[in-house]
């Protein structure tokens, strides 16, 4: 198996961390990793906008939490066991539960957030940015780091203090993806096999 098998085989979406920060130069190197992504027209579409200060990832955590919560609840997903427990633990987090105590369900714990965006109207936007997503990621793994995509992270265009970004209106936000060294090791699910045809 080469490195780079190794690295994709290792991956995985870690919602536990260490509590210690990560270094500037090195995000900027996984976000290069990310701009070496193919993309539709080779238009590189994306932006990457980062919070790695502790209180305000936990302030936009908060205002997430409250909008996923009602997004969750009304969504008739929360008859899911596993929905039922993503909308305790939002109800309790944006209700503000001595937050400095409780385990933040939107970017638990991380100590860098990446915002990713795209032009609005840009109907391939979706597809680059997942491929641009997945290099962050398993450069992450590569250097030693932790990583996982976040889907709430999108719902940050509806929050109050959402100008704090800085993403101009043209702009849409695709994807938040959280980092950091991990404080768990997630065991691997089985992966569906009955799912390739070769056409001859």
């Amino acid at each position: 198996m080469t490195d780079t098998e190794m690295v994709i085989y290792e991956r995985r979406a870690v919602r536990k961390y260490k509590d210690i920060p990560v270094e500037r130069a090195l995000i900027e190197q996984l976000l290069d990793a990310g701009r070496m992504a193919p993309s539709a027209m080779n238009r590189q579409p994306w932006r990457f906008y980062i919070l790695n200060d502790k209180e305000t990832i936990r302030a936009f955590s908060k205002e997430i939490a409250v909008i996923a919560f009602k997004d969750v609840l009304h969504s008739g997903k929360a008859g899911l066991r596993q929905a039922k427990k993503i909308v305790s633990d939002l109800l309790s987090f944006s209700h503000g539960i001595d937050l400095h105590q409780l385990k933040d369900p939107v970017f638990y714990g991380a100590p860098v957030v990446i915002f990713i965006t795209a032009p609005r109207g840009n109907e391939w936007a979706p597809l680059d940015i997942g491929m641009c997503s997945q290099n962050i990621m398993l450069a992450a793994k590569s250097h030693g780091l932790d990583s996982c995509p976040v889907g709430f992270g999108k719902y940050v265009e509806k929050t109050k203090i959402f100008t704090r970004l800085q993403v101009p209106p043209s702009e849409q936000v695709q994807l938040a993806i959280i980092l950091g060294y991990g404080d768990e090791t997630p065991e691997v699910h089985k992966r569906i096999q009955d799912n390739i045809l070769f056409i001859d």
